[in-house]
């Protein structure tokens, strides 16, 4: 079982900002910006290539609406995005908020921050969440 697996059954706790049957967002908790989420399928495919078609557009749609909330709860330039799936063998988007195309470089160092204040993050994310 994987950690993102532990996450949707609750076994390990996360900074939520949405949910439904099908997908879940929440924040990176090695993030490269205040903000850093990532959004994963709540079934367990390692590989987003590997999503059934219905799957992988639902997935960018819902994506999409979590990128909405980020960009109006952080500012930003743009919300990048990052797929590289080696991470965690479960398919997950890296939605980043960037001003810069440096601030994608995966190479940079994590951020730290508190728990209130990855509280106040995900808080401020759900409130723009449509």
């Amino acid at each position: 079982m994987t950690i993102f697996e532990k996450i949707i059954t609750g076994e390990i706790p996360a900074y939520k900002i949405a949910e439904d049957d099908n997908y879940l967002a929440f924040l990176d908790v090695f993030p490269l910006k205040r903000g850093h989420t990532l959004v994963i399928p709540k079934m367990p495919v390692d590989y987003i290539f590997n999503l059934e078609d219905e799957v992988l557009a639902g997935l960018n749609i819902f994506a999409k609406r979590v990128a909405k909330a980020v960009e109006a709860a952080v500012p930003c330039e743009r919300i990048g995005v990052a797929v590289i799936g080696l991470e965690v063998p479960h398919t997950h988007i890296h939605l980043i908020p960037v001003n810069n195309v440096s601030d994608l470089n995966f190479a940079n160092p994590k951020l730290k921050f508190t728990e209130a204040e990855m509280e106040e993050t995900a808080a401020a994310i759900k409130q723009h969440f449509v």
